[in-house]
């Protein structure tokens, strides 16, 4: 529930108290004697949403544009009638706790901290993600996206856009640029270090770390994670609660790629970093996208007719704009899933190949199947196929390893290279 306070300009006293009365509405006047053009205030306590609704009618009764209002977040009202005005706008309302489009604004801004405290943050998540991704520690990982400030300037760029607020939706822009290019830079910079400093060997291949590999190879699936990430941090937005835990998820889209970014660089491979941003850019514009989408399904929009057609516009070229760059970079995610799908298929049926040549009578015992890629991320493919088996010290086998490779290429039409290694083992 909210706390309201109104101001009431001179001469328009009676006309407050009508709307409130014809609402149910418990309230209190005060006389204001400050000398300024107001001559009392109103006090009233309402259901969350109902706040907009009878701000609007306010304006309509004669309050006009330029009203002042305090929204107070407030704990109980023990007033029966206030009971029944809250049965009443939760029955007439789809969301019973969606805050108004003042308080939205305002939350709005004060999600985006100031630019000295968004880059220290920015800068130190950095650094922790790029620990996490090299040590190869979800915790770290996460540790990354508590303290990462990237839900703010998400938030505000859709919020802008929706209710016109243009210096709210260019602040979210510019701190959405500034905070990932920061991410990328600071994570190459720590990286280069932790390379050249020898705290983990300059010449290993980072791209083989799981933490790291899977935001190298980004698929359709990123997408939909963005999606939701953009999406529920609009909810949790409108309805006014906290959006801590939703602004992880977002940073769990934006931090770890773009750290695995910075990695790649710091490591010279210029394939896996554009692989990585490209993930960030789809991440990025997926989550403006479901932010505008859930802010005008929620019914977001300016109070004024001619700004509300003027934003409706606004607010669909922008999205169709997102939609064209996000069907653009998606031609890259598909190429990486189809080749991902391919490569995984081949590797199941050259398992089951070696499976079936092993199972029959007079072979060695099977311990292992490995592949070896071709390291091009992120469209990376097997080019070698290692078979561990077990045999006694006095067995042998000869030309298993080129029955293993006739089975394996058989169906294939980019010939693979088989490598069979014995190991010896005790038969007692």
């Amino acid at each position: 529930m909210r706390l309201v306070q109104v101001s009431i300009p001179a001469g328009k006293r009676e006309t407050v108290s009508d709307v409130l009365e014809s609402e149910g509405i418990d309230y209190m006047l005060t006389d204001e004697t400050s000398g300024r053009e107001f001559t009392a205030i109103a006090y009233f306590p309402l259901p969350t949403s109902a706040v907009q609704p009878v701000l609007d009618k306010l304006q309509e009764a004669g309050l006009g544009d330029d009203y002042h209002a305090v929204i107070i977040d407030a704990e109980t009202d023990t007033s029966r009638r206030f009971e029944e005005l809250e049965k009443r706008y939760s029955e007439d309302s789809e969301s019973s706790d969606q805050i108004a489009r003042e308080e939205i604004i305002t939350k709005a801004h004060e999600m985006v901290p100031d630019t000295r405290t968004f880059m220290a943050m920015t800068i130190l998540s950095a650094v922790v993600a790029t620990s996490g991704l090299l040590l190869d520690s979800p915790a770290v990982v996460v540790g990354s996206m508590v303290i990462a400030p990237l839900i703010g300037p998400a938030m505000s760029a859709s919020v802008g856009t929706v209710l016109s607020d243009r210096d709210l939706f260019r602040e979210g822009v510019t701190f959405q640029f500034v905070g990932v290019a920061a991410t990328i830079v600071a994570s190459a910079l720590f990286a280069l270090g932790v390379r050249y400093g020898y705290l983990v060997p300059p010449w290993a291949d980072v791209t083989t770390i799981p933490q790291i590999s899977g935001r190298l190879t980004p698929d359709f699936l990123s997408l939909v994670v963005a999606l939701a990430a953009g999406a529920a941090g609009v909810f949790s937005l409108a309805s006014g609660v906290s959006a801590a835990l939703v602004g992880v998820m977002i940073a769990a889209a934006l931090v770890p790629p773009a750290a695995a970014v910075g990695i790649s660089l710091a490591w010279g491979y210029p394939m896996a970093a554009a692989s990585s941003l490209v993930l960030v850019l789809v991440n990025v514009l997926s989550i403006n996208l479901a932010g505008l989408v859930v802010l005008w399904y929620l019914g977001y929009k300016p109070k004024n007719w001619f700004q509300a057609n003027e934003t409706r516009s606004t607010t669909f070229k922008r999205a169709a704009v997102l939609v064209a760059a996000i069907a653009v970079l998606s031609v890259f995610l598909g190429g990486v899933t189809y080749a991902t799908i391919q490569n995984s298929e081949f590797q199941n049926r050259a398992q089951g190949e070696v499976e079936a040549v092993l199972d029959q009578p007079g072979t060695p015992e099977l311990l292992d199947v490995s592949f070896q890629g071709s390291g091009t991320l992120p469209f990376e493919r097997s080019q070698e196929v290692v078979v561990t088996v077990g045999r006694a010290p006095d067995e042998e086998y000869p030309g298993l390893a080129e029955r293993l490779s006739q089975r394996i290429n058989r169906d294939t039409a980019d010939r693979v290279d088989v490598q069979v290694r014995f190991v010896e083992i005790d038969s007692a």
